[in-house]
């Protein structure tokens, strides 16, 4: 059989990461995309897998491909797809080809609108650190890890976080739907993504698919503090083991968190109720596989966070940085009280980023209500050209004010503004939390957290 794989739109985040894990395997991988950003066009140049020139070919397709994987960024009436299916070259979308690759280990896979990828990022740190041989798919980048994927032919369990995102064109469902999890996880249920769900109801539903889509014999982990969670998991129908989990007992000092456990007190480098609940998770999958919760207390003590996750910038005895993902409601909120509960008595100034489709969407902003009421100060930036580029109708400062439920908060779009107002009314001991999956309209956030710092 050949092992020639071709990627059609190659530049995704998961998409690029396959592509390298395949090439590392010794599969000789060739892609195509209409356009390739940082850093996936550097990491796939370092490795001479940089497509030749922009643009779909049909050329590209020959009869020696084994597979062709199809990314979602690539229409249903993509040219390369089209030559594929005419010669019957078996067609995959990443989550079907990852399962495909690993129907014959054990799969784990963590579900949820938020902690998904902290949650795998925990175990897969967990494992490492017990020396078990895995495979994984994971969201963000890692510590000591050089790719987001990986496959070997040596191990017998996969790490895969799976999230809600359809597919593929051929395959419109969400990725988690396919991966048939031996082990699942689901961390917690919050509306997003409106622009494939356009209602609670049918996002809820896309969770009982998943439970649905557990293996014979499988387990379920879930947070029982999720009311939605709670209701789909407990719910009479459901066939797997359930296994539920909450906020472990810890206790705060000097702004360190600390574990109150059977095996004794364990000091944290992550902090934040959710961060807490992700951990209680992560140890009662890690416990599935075989991992005594002595050894997952002394892994899980060095683990910093994944990236992006309340990620400090700077800081001194004073004055601290931190930047996080946080752009739902949901995750919002959970990241202002965790800095709020983690330093009580300083000044909390929270700036977000409006910057998804669901965020800068008028029918989706009243559900940020009350996301930032833990902070300080609260301030809000949205950049005009991210509403042009998603073709939304421009939204009035005003009506951003009246969503979030909060008189005093800042609207702004200039994010030289962004720099000064974080500084101004600034007291002695403080904290700044930058929140945004976009980039604050390019602002150069390490040069921002000196200025607050200083």
């Amino acid at each position: 059989m050949s092992s020639k794989v071709h990627f059609i739109a190659i530049g995704g985040s998961a998409m690029h990461n396959l592509a390298i894990a395949l090439h590392q395997q010794g599969f000789d991988v060739t892609g195509s995309d209409d356009e390739i950003f940082e850093p996936s066009r550097s990491r796939l140049e370092r490795l001479d897998l940089l497509p030749d020139k922009l643009g779909w070919d049909p050329f590209k397709i020959s009869k020696d491909i084994s597979a062709v994987i199809l990314g979602m960024h690539a229409r249903i009436d993509n040219p390369e797809l089209k030559r594929a299916q005419e010669l019957g070259i078996p067609v995959f979308s990443y989550p079907s080809y990852f399962h495909e690759r690993t129907k014959d280990k054990t799969r784990v896979v963590i579900g949820g609108s938020h902690g998904k990828t902290t949650i795998t990022s925990m175990i897969v740190h967990v494992l490492r650190h017990a020396g078990v041989e895995f495979d994984y798919l994971v969201g963000a980048q890692l510590d000591g890890f050089d790719c987001m994927v990986k496959l070997s032919d040596k191990s017998s369990v996969a790490i895969i976080e799976g999230d809600e995102y359809l597919a593929s064109a051929l395959e419109p469902v969400p990725k988690f739907h396919l991966y048939k999890p031996d082990i699942a996880l689901i961390s917690g249920i919050a509306w997003d993504h409106i622009n494939v769900f356009k209602t609670f109801e049918s996002y809820v539903e896309q969770f009982r698919l998943f439970i649905d889509a557990i293996e014979p014999g499988g387990k379920l982990v879930y947070c029982r503090e999720d009311a939605e969670v709670r209701t789909l998991s407990e719910a009479k129908d459901v066939q797997a083991e359930r296994i539920p989990y909450d906020v472990p007992k810890y206790r705060i000092e000097n702004g360190t968190t600390t574990l109150e456990t059977a095996h004794g007190d364990v000091q944290l480098k992550v902090f934040g109720q959710h961060n807490l609940q992700n951990l209680e998770g992560a140890r009662h999958v890690c416990h599935l596989l075989g991992i005594g919760d002595g050894e997952f207390y002394k892994a899980i003590s060095s683990f910093h966070g994944a990236a992006k996750r309340l990620e400090p910038l700077g800081g001194n005895e004073k004055r601290i940085v931190f930047k996080d993902f946080a752009h739902s409601p949901s995750k919002l909120k959970a990241t202002v009280q965790a800095v709020r509960e983690q330093f009580p008595h300083r000044q909390l100034v929270a700036c977000m980023e409006l910057h998804t489709y669901s965020s800068l969407s008028e029918n989706f902003l009243d559900q940020y209500a009350g996301c930032m009421d833990a902070a300080d100060r609260a301030i809000v930036f949205y950049d005009p050209h991210a509403v042009q580029l998603k073709r939304l109708p421009a939204i009035p400062p005003e009506r951003i004010q009246r969503a979030f439920a909060r008189t005093d908060v800042q609207v702004m779009n200039d994010p030289i503004a962004v720099m000064g107002a974080v500084r101004e009314g600034r007291m002695e001991e403080s904290v700044l939390l930058m929140m945004s999956s976009g980039n604050f309209g390019g602002l150069d956030l390490q040069a921002l957290s000196e200025a607050f710092i200083a």
